[in-house]
């Protein structure tokens, strides 16, 4: 509902603009139609909609929807209905009705008062409502119970009624609920009204309730009198105030002949006893609501004198009630024993009065007698409201006033007389009775007033009189000032006699010397008419009654003796000092001058023979009386003037005070100064100590702090020292020598209020400056101690060097012993009293001094401290003492702040504001004349902005650092051109510097906060100010790079910040080489922006429009998107930093958001993974994924913008915003949960341990002040981001290349930061410390040897978690260190973690530490480090022992499937059934001989591949043949046999594969045929595989098979042909060859289905022996636009063997994937090769190709010139293009040369294509082989000519751009085909017993895992690829075989 009733009050605010809405609500409502159904039920909605649309007309009826307020008439009309339960919903409880009835009533009364038209639409439905509610007697469905609560409600909120219904509405409620409603006869009424009026006018006279020496009370039920056997009186001016006691009372109702047989008291409490509380209840309400009508409108008059007859009937009776009734329980408490004495007294009652059985519990009775005096309450004010329609002069009227005002205070008697008076709701009804006498009297006047004045003294003294009768006196106090405003302008003299009548009770004499041996008791009635009177006086606030009054109290104190009670005196002097506050000028001074004399006079008394015999309470009044008064005043005075003149006069008497104590012997200075010291902290409170003041206010200031350093009263101001506690008046220290010096480092022996006194007086005090030339020596009364007269004067040096001792203590020994002793004693005095004055200052409230409510530079205690420095001609020694009382108040200023460094709220925010006061400050005072004043304000500001860097963001900071330097020096009225350019010198070093610091430290807040100051600059119009700053800080520039202009890691080196930065300052990441960012440049530029868009957030949203906003339908990337709210975010927490604490939290919920939701950086699907999901399963292991739905960089860059804007933010609030820092601390929680939710993309590393970094720099907080509580919680959270951070190290180590300028190197160095700061974190603690922290971090988490939340089970915690950390650390070195490798592939430096030196047994512990937080990081260890053999062996054992944990795990495969256990058909084999599935390659290498066709490792081989669909597995196809070979259990024949029946596709390339494995070798004779066992199943497979097929799969495969057939046999037909005519004969063929159907498809590319041939393509090609033929086919693609026709070249072969060239396709296929996956922009086309038979195969042809020896033929001179005459001249668009898609491809290419070894590389094998890109071809000598019988003459590992070079290096001396660029991109290829060495070995590996050529010499896979070079480092590898590359550049060789291809060949060099 909370939520629902801030909406309603919204739209109430806004009807119009949330119509909608309001109409959505009123639909919500019952339907008109539906509330008048026969039974209607109601659901909660409906209640809520109701109550909902009722509160907003109550808020806003005018402009409502008449929608709303129909929906709320109908409701009122229906509520009738609402009278049965069936209308509620089920199980709504009866409190829920009330609750509901209150509330819409409460709403639909408040409406109505403000809208009269409304107020009418109501009116028409309330009579009957109101009519149907009393009418419900619980026949039918009418629930009373709920009739009944809806009738409470309605006389709480009773609404708007018609005229009409006013007089039928009070007639029913009459009848309904009020007994013996029958109109007086006339006769009656005359009696009445004569017996009445004769009453009312005689009673201020005739009629006494209070008669002296009487024991009458006339009853005025029935006129009869009743003695009273014996009573006690109060004497009160003359009279006597009968109390009678409890047996009085008790023998008054039941003694013979009383009360106890009168017939009409029997009736009255028989009637009562008959009564029941729901009829009472009934009657309350009944009075109510008629109150209420009559207040609504006008009734008839003889109703309303039945009204009036009934109320005074009840009155009558309740005063009898009251009186006699009550007298049963006279002084019975409602106590434990309540029920004992009831059944006593009933059992009396029983005995002598009626007779009859009680049996009434005490609970009950109390109940009913609460219902009785409601009744009674509800009528009185029944009878007030009767009284309003009378006329006002009328005799009728008069009489009818005078008869009610005398039944009021009848009743208001009795119930002060009444048992019952301390019950809640007799002290109610007496408030109520005194209210309405007020009312009449006041309305009024004359006459009833003079009456009321008359009957109400005695009424107010006899309240007086009782003791704790707190509500009945606030009742008669608020009653007699009513009646005194009033009176005080009708009629003043009875209010005159009625005050002097009050007052005058208070001069009463007692006799206190005869109360001997008790204390001295005082009457309450003095006491409280005294506080009576002095209330009266404050409320009525009048000069004239102060004047009346205070005479009186004056004249009681000074006649007063101390024998009078001291409680009585504190009274009266209370009393008089609160009249004195009302600041009536002559009251104040009569009291103030009574008050100091009186003080004046207990001192000089004390010491003499009178004080030493005089009664304790003397010494109470000078201890406690007397100050409190004073304390009185200086709280309540507040005129301005009377406040500077108590000041004064308060000093003065200090002053005195202290001076005459110096002439007294014992503690009396203490006794006497201190009770003052609160006093003068109060009149104090609002003094400005900064303002000029007068230098006799400044003398008495001196003088009281002098006196509070020499006897001791200042607080300790040594920070070891604190208070003793001890509260004393008495001097406990022998000898005043010793009191400074205790005074300086305690304990404090005095009363503790004097502590915080002097604190509050010290925010008061001026600076102490002395304006005498002559400095102390004329001031007389600093001159005690060379004082002859004095106790402690005769010139006593010992006193003085006391004196000095105590200063060279108080200021820490700052001041040496030679100048210490050139101070005379009261210059030490003096300079002690200033340093308790300045030390204490800071103290109390961290130095903020007295002023205006806000904080600032100029309530700064600074202020004070810094005037001394100012004082000329100071001697040296005092200027030292001085100085160090500066730094003495700074320390002390330090520790206050840091001593409060854990509060949170308010007082968090007090403490800041100081912080930034004082630095406000001390800018400020550097540019101060003085030199010494400027280098000390200097010092203190670098010390405060060391302390607490979050001075560095404050705004006011920075408004004073950037601009009060001008302002300062631009004003002054002294021309002094040095001055002004030595302080703007200073001035500009300190800006340099504080802009550097806060730059390095949160660059994003930084630049936010200059660019909000340069745009108020702007707008200032002071060109010289702007321009002077910005030219400053356009000097400034931040960075990381070689030359950056800090030590050390700091914020801004973490590059996300950096990047953060950028986006805060306006601009786009764009940085230089040396990887700088001149931050401030663009700063100035978006200053001027904002000043375009200034106005806060609607400004904010200006900009926002003008930079094109977020259209729909072309959304900005996360990247830009990102930028713009950093910029925003910026910009909105620097011009509203008290919005910050929002926006974080918003932020906050925002990033839990994309955790929840998988995005950025916790895109944790495997989709979003990077190499790992794109290379599956051919090098990876799982099912393939499909591709991301977005670019997942571009979110992971997003995230890091972010992160480096709440890294910025964390480094601002870190010291100061401890709810800022939890709000981090909660997103910190949420990322780091047990479960990984981070992404696995390998560019996400920079990010996630820039995340890391902030979690691990967030639980170093945990040594502050304000995060100490939450301690436990950060070591926990410690142990999260420890685990989390190792958890990255869970998956094997990827590449990924970012299309964004530096993004690599900045991920190194993110990575590079991590492990700067957690090296540090780790050197910071000596062995020592490291166990001494670690046992307490044990402690407070008490994880030792158990179960830890983060960890699980361990056996040390210390000890593990040291480990965990030294691995995280080696393993973070090492992640650095690739990255910066691949961030700088050809740089010549080694990274410092390149070669870790660690020993084998810690390589051990690694391992095993790895293995006990995840198997996984230790698999992921040994395959980062490879040749590593003690982690090799370590894991293997490790895998192998815990086998059966390792199961999802496919990485762990090697560690025990290895040809060894297989030999030995180990155990371990037998978890394979179980294991998850490995990449493909993986598969295939438990294929090979090594592993013997184990039974355990076939299947899972199979199973494996079974997992996967065949389209997957069909890349390999060469190699699953080959692996038939090797199949002695038929298990890969089965398999194959069962994916053909999944694939018709994957049969027919099986079958095309196993047709080219067909060679008929003649084996040399006396040879083994190896080959020929594989070669008879060979067929064998292919007719199981034919004979597998469906009829339609037999139809397809016999029209495809048929078609290419027919085209390969082209080749065999043109042999016989003369050349010339071989193109005419492929073009008849071609015509003869039909095309059956439209699914036939390339071989060599299944995915292209062909429609058609081009019989004009045919061309024959150029063999020695063989006739090759190239054909055009017309193709679409299966899955694309069947329309979108493509030609596509095959070439034909018969006579060759296409299988090699298969085999390193299969290489350059793979490689492209890696390339591809890692982001790499590598060019490689794997052009489509199938052998279809023996010596028989297709290939593709490259489209838009030629060879380069093609290109030499047409054109003359190298390829530099050719590209120039194809793409442009050198340096267009279009060259440099082409030349970019040359060195891409030639990139690729040579890394794959490297691996692949290919020879005969003539130019007739190198094809270009139309852009420029280089495409490799004809790789019939690979590996091991070459031409020329293997004579390797092509010794470069790939070709790079002089031609090509040209291209890539223009410098020709591999210095240019270029040739960097295509070493870059061959090292990272190089680097991320390392990576997959395993699978690319494993592919070539499976082919070993082919027969192909390239195997045919050598060791071919063991060189070519050589070429990987596995055992170097990633940055030797890169050294490696460098040399290869450096190797190729313009060989020789290269050339020479150019040379020779074109002599031999005639193809083009």
């Amino acid at each position: 509902m909370e939520a629902l009733t801030e909406l309603c009050d919204i739209i109430a605010e806004n009807p119009k603009q949330f119509s909608e809405k309001l109409a959505w609500i009123c639909g919500r409502c019952p339907q008109t139609e539906w509330l008048l159904a026969e039974s209607p039920r109601v659901s909660r909605s409906h209640l809520n909609a109701v109550l909902a649309v009722a509160r907003i007309i109550s808020k806003n009826p005018e402009s409502t929807d008449n929608r709303a307020k129909s929906a709320v008439n109908d409701f009122l009309s229906a509520v009738p209905a609402s009278f049965r339960r069936s209308f509620w919903p089920h199980s709504f409880p009866s409190q829920s009705i009330s609750a509901f009835y209150c509330d819409f009533l409460s709403y639909l009364s408040c409406a109505a008062d403000l809208s009269p038209e409304f107020a009418t639409e109501v009116a028409r439905f309330t009579g009957e409502v109101v009519i149907a509610a009393t009418s419900c007697g619980g026949d039918g469905d009418c629930d009373p119970s709920i009739s009944k609560a809806f009738l409470v409600a309605l006389s709480q909120n009773f609404p708007s009624i018609l005229q009409s219904d006013g007089d039928k509405l009070i007639t029913m409620l009459l009848d309904q609920f009020v007994v013996s409603r029958a109109p007086p006869s006339p006769k009656e009424q005359q009696n009445s009204a004569n017996s009445d009026t004769s009453s009312a006018q005689s009673s201020p006279v005739s009629t006494n309730h209070y008669p002296s020496g009487k024991t009458e009370e006339s009853s005025p039920g029935d006129g009869s009198t009743v003695s009273s056997k014996s009573s006690s009186s109060v004497v009160v001016n003359g009279g006597s105030i009968v109390w009678k006691t409890g047996v009085d009372q008790l023998s008054f109702g039941f003694s013979e002949g009383s009360g106890g047989s009168n017939p009409v008291f029997r009736q009255q409490v028989a009637s009562f006893e008959d009564e029941s509380i729901e009829s009472l209840e009934k009657q309350e309400i009944a009075f109510r609501l008629i109150t209420h009508i009559l207040e609504k409108v006008k009734v008839d008059s003889k109703l309303q004198d039945q009204v009036r007859f009934i109320a005074k009937r009840q009155l009558q009776s309740m005063s009898a009630f009251l009186k006699h009734y009550g007298a049963y329980f006279a002084d019975l408490e409602w106590s434990m024993d309540f029920l004992e004495k009831m059944m006593t007294l009933f059992l009396h009652f029983v005995l002598q009065s009626r007779k009859r059985d009680w049996n009434e519990q005490g609970p009950l009775l109390k109940t009913r007698v609460n219902a009785k005096l409601s009744v009674y309450q509800a009528v009185a004010k029944m009878k007030i409201k009767s009284l309003v329609s009378l006329e006002t002069d009328g005799k009728t009227s008069k009489r009818l006033v005078l008869e009610t005002l005398a039944l009021l205070l009848d009743a208001a008697d009795a119930c002060l007389t009444s048992v019952w008076r301390k019950m809640k709701a007799c002290e109610e009804l007496f408030g109520s009775l005194l209210s309405g006498i007020a009312k009449i009297a006041v309305e009024r006047g004359g006459q009833p007033l003079r009456v009321l004045l008359i009957r109400l003294k005695p009424l107010v003294l006899a309240v007086c009189a009782q003791p704790d009768q707190g509500a009945l006196l606030e009742s008669v106090f608020k009653t007699s000032c009513e009646i005194i405003e009033s009176g005080w302008a009708k009629d003043r003299a009875p209010v005159d006699t009625f005050v002097m009548g009050l007052a005058s009770s208070i001069r009463e004499r007692n006799d206190y010397e005869e109360q001997v041996d008790r204390e001295k008791q005082v009457p309450a009635v003095q006491l409280n008419v005294i506080r009576l009177l002095a209330d009266l006086n404050v409320a009525v606030k009048k000069p004239e009654v102060a004047d009346m009054i205070l005479p009186l109290f004056i004249e009681s104190l000074e006649e007063g003796d101390a024998s009078a009670p001291s409680f009585l005196r504190l009274q009266l002097l209370d009393a008089v000092s609160r009249i004195a506050t009302l600041g009536f000028e002559k009251s104040y001074r009569e009291t103030v001058v009574l008050m100091t004399r009186s003080y004046l006079s207990k001192l000089s008394s004390v010491g003499s023979v009178e004080s030493k015999t005089s009664a304790p309470e003397a010494t109470t009044e000078r201890i406690e009386t007397l100050p409190a008064g004073f304390l009185t005043i200086a709280n309540g005075l507040a005129d301005t003037k009377l406040r500077s003149d108590y000041r004064h006069r308060l000093l003065s008497l200090c002053s005195d005070v202290g001076l005459a104590a110096e002439s007294k012997s014992g503690g009396s200075g203490v006794d006497f100064l201190g009770p003052l010291l609160p006093a003068v902290a109060e009149i104090c409170s609002d003094f400005d100590p900064t303002l000029d003041v007068e230098p006799s206010l400044l003398k008495l200031f001196r003088n009281l702090w002098f006196y509070i350093a020499l006897f001791g009263l200042a607080p300790p101001i040594l920070k070891a020292s604190t208070p003793a506690g001890k509260s004393t008046s008495n001097s406990v220290i022998s000898g005043s020598i010793n009191a400074a010096l205790q005074a300086v480092g305690g304990p404090y022996m005095w009363n503790t209020e004097w502590v915080l006194a002097v604190q509050r007086i010290s925010q008061g005090t001026p600076p102490l400056v002395v304006s005498s030339v002559k400095w102390l020596e004329d001031e007389l009364e600093l001159n005690a101690l060379h004082n002859p007269g004095s106790r402690r004067g005769n010139g006593n040096e010992k006193v003085a060097s006391t004196q000095r001792l105590a200063l060279s203590t108080a200021l820490g020994g700052r001041v040496d012993v030679a100048s210490m002793n050139t101070i005379s004693g009261v210059k030490a005095t003096y300079l002690l009293a200033v340093a308790f004055l300045e030390i204490i200052r800071f103290i109390s409230n961290g130095g903020i001094l007295n002023g205006d409510s806000s904080v600032s530079a100029s309530r700064s205690a600074f202020s004070c401290v810094f005037e001394y420095l100012k004082t000329p001609n100071l001697t040296p020694a005092v200027s030292q003492c001085l100085t160090a009382i500066v730094h003495r108040s700074f320390e002390t200023a330090v520790s206050w702040l840091e001593d409060r460094i854990s509060l949170t709220g308010k007082d968090a925010r007090n403490r800041e504001l100081t912080t930034y006061a004082h630095a406000c400050f001390l800018i400020k005072s550097m540019s101060q004349r003085d030199e010494h004043v400027r280098n000390i304000s200097v010092n203190l500001l670098t010390q405060l902005r060391d302390k607490f860097p979050q001075v560095l963001w404050h705004s006011s900071c920075l408004d004073s650092l950037l601009f009060s330097v001008y302002d300062n020096t631009s004003s002054t009225v002294v021309n002094d051109p040095a001055w002004t350019a030595a302080v703007r010198s200073l001035y500009q070093k300190v800006v340099r510097e504080w802009i550097i610091i806060s730059l390095s430290y949160a660059p994003c807040t930084s630049q936010g906060l200059l660019q909000d100051k340069l745009c108020k600059a702007n707008t200032w119009q002071r060109a010289q100010t702007t321009t002077d700053v910005v030219s400053l800080l356009s000097e400034i520039k931040i960075g990381t790079g070689k030359n950056e202009i800090w030590s050390g890691i700091r914020t801004a080196n973490i590059p996300a910040v950096m990047a953060a930065a950028a986006a805060a300052s306006g601009a786009n990441l764009k940085v230089s080489e040396s990887f700088n960012l001149e931050v401030l440049g663009t700063g100035v530029v978006s200053a001027t922006v904002k000043c375009n868009h200034a106005g806060e957030i609607a400004g904010m949203r200006r900009l926002y429009n003008s930079i094109g906003g977020f259209q729909s339908g072309s959304a900005p990337s996360g990247f830009d998107a990102m930028e713009t709210g950093i910029f925003i975010w910026t910009w909105l927490v620097s011009a509203a930093p008290q919005l910050v604490s929002l926006v974080l939290a918003e932020l906050v919920d925002a990033w839990i958001w994309t955790i929840d939701t998988k995005r950025g950086l916790f895109a944790s699907d495997v989709r979003y993974s990077g190499p790992a999901a794109k290379l599956r399963p051919h090098l990876a292991p799982g099912e393939p994924e499909g591709s991301p739905e977005s670019d997942p960089v571009d979110q992971i860059v997003a995230h890091r913008l972010w992160l480096g804007f709440l890294i910025d933010r964390f480094e601002v609030v870190r010291h100061n915003s401890t709810e800022q820092l939890l709000l981090l601390g909660r997103m910190l929680q949420r990322s780091t949960d047990l479960d990984w939710c981070f992404t696995r993309h390998p560019a996400a590393a920079g990010t996630f341990f820039s995340l890391m970094l902030l979690g691990l720099k967030f639980c170093s907080c945990q040594t502050q002040g304000n995060m100490q509580k939450f301690r436990s919680g950060l070591q926990l959270l410690e142990d999260r981001i420890y685990r989390t951070s190792l958890g990255w190290f869970a998956h094997q180590p990827e590449w990924y290349d970012v299309n964004i300028p530096n993004f690599c190197q900045s991920e190194a160095l993110s990575v590079s930061v991590f492990v700067h700061f957690l090296s540090n974190e780790l050197s910071d603690l000596s062995p020592s410390d490291s166990k001494g922290k670690s046992r307490e971090i044990g402690n407070l988490i008490d994880v030792t040897d158990q179960y830890h939340p983060v960890w699980g089970e361990m056996d040390n915690y210390t000890m593990g978690k040291e480990k965990r950390k030294q691995l995280l650390l080696m393993l973070c070195q090492h992640e650095a260190d690739r990255l910066d490798v691949w961030a700088q592939p050809i740089s010549s430096k080694d990274s410092p973690y390149s070669r870790l030196k660690i020993s084998s047994e810690k390589w051990t512990e690694h391992a095993k530490t790895a293995f006990s937080v995840d198997p996984r990081i230790a698999l992921s260890l040994a395959s980062r480090f490879p040749a590593n053999a003690a982690v090799k062996s370590e894991v293997t054992q490790l895998v192998q022992t815990h086998i059966v944990d390792l199961r999802t795990i496919p990485q762990a495969l090697p560690y025990f499937v290895t040809p060894k256990n297989v030999e030995e058909d180990s155990a371990l084999l037998q978890q394979l059934p179980h294991w998850a599935a490995c990449s493909i390659t993986q598969a295939l290498e438990f294929l090979t001989p090594a592993y013997k066709g184990h039974p355990r490792v076939m299947a899972y081989v199979l199973r494996v591949l079974e997992s996967y669909p065949p389209d997957r597995v069909t890349f390999f196809m060469p190699q699953l043949v080959q692996s038939l070979r090797y199949d002695e259990g038929r298990l890969v024949e089965g398999y194959l046999l069962r994916a053909t029946q999944r694939s018709d596709i994957f049969a027919h390339i099986l079958i095309w594969h196993l047709q080219g494995e067909s060679v008929q070798e003649t084996p040399k004779e006396g040879a083994i045929d190896k080959n020929a066992s594989f070669q008879e199943i060979l067929p064998q497979v292919r007719q199981h595989i034919i004979d597998g097929f469906s009829p339609s799969a037999l139809d397809m495969f016999t029209r495809e098979f048929d078609f290419f057939d027919k085209v390969t046999s082209i080749s065999g037909v043109l042999f016989p042909l003369p050349k010339e005519e071989r193109r005419a004969g492929i073009r008849r063929e071609l015509e003869k060859i039909e095309i059956q159907g439209d699914d036939l498809y390339l071989p060599t590319a299944p995915s292209k289905l062909v429609r058609g041939i081009r019989v004009d393509s045919g061309i024959p090609l150029q063999s020695a022996a063989k006739v090759p033929i190239m054909i055009t086919f017309n193709v679409v693609d299966r899955d694309g636009d069947h329309n979108d026709v493509k030609p596509q070249a095959c070439i034909f072969k018969v006579g060759d063997d296409c299988r090699q060239d298969v085999l390193a396709l299969q290489v350059i296929s793979l490689l492209r994937d890696i390339f591809q996956a890692v982001g790499l922009n590598l060019y490689l086309f794997p052009y489509g090769v199938l052998p279809t038979g023996d010596e028989r195969g297709i290939i593709e042809v490259v489209p838009n190709t030629r060879s380069r020896s093609q290109m030499g033929e047409t054109t003359d001179g190298g390829l530099y010139e050719i590209f120039q005459q194809d793409y442009g001249p050198v340096g267009s668009a279009t060259f440099e293009t082409a030349r970019e898609n040359f060195l891409i491809s030639s990139a690729g290419y040579a890394v794959a040369s490297l691996l692949l070894q290919p020879k005969d590389r003539h130019n007739g094998n190198l094809l270009f294509d139309d852009v420029g890109r280089l495409v490799h071809i004809d790789f019939g000598f690979i590996l091991e082989t070459s031409p020329g019988g293997n004579m390797r003459f092509e010794s470069a590992h790939f070709k790079l000519s002089h031609e090509m070079t040209q291209l890539l290096d223009p410098s020709g001396v591999m210095k240019s751009k270029t040739w960097h660029q295509f070493v870059s991109l061959c090292v990272k290829g190089y680097l991320a085909a390392r990576r997959y060495m395993d699978g690319i070995i494993s592919t070539v590996q499976m082919m070993l017993d082919s027969g192909l050529p390239c195997f045919s010499r050598g060791d071919p896979i063991g060189n070519l895992r050589k070429r990987f070079h596995p055992e170097m480092s990633e940055r030797e590898a890169a050294h490696f690829m460098i040399h290869v590359c450096t190797d190729a550049y313009n060989k020789w060789t290269t050339a020479g075989y150019d040379l020779i291809q074109y002599l031999q060949q005639g193809i083009e060099k």
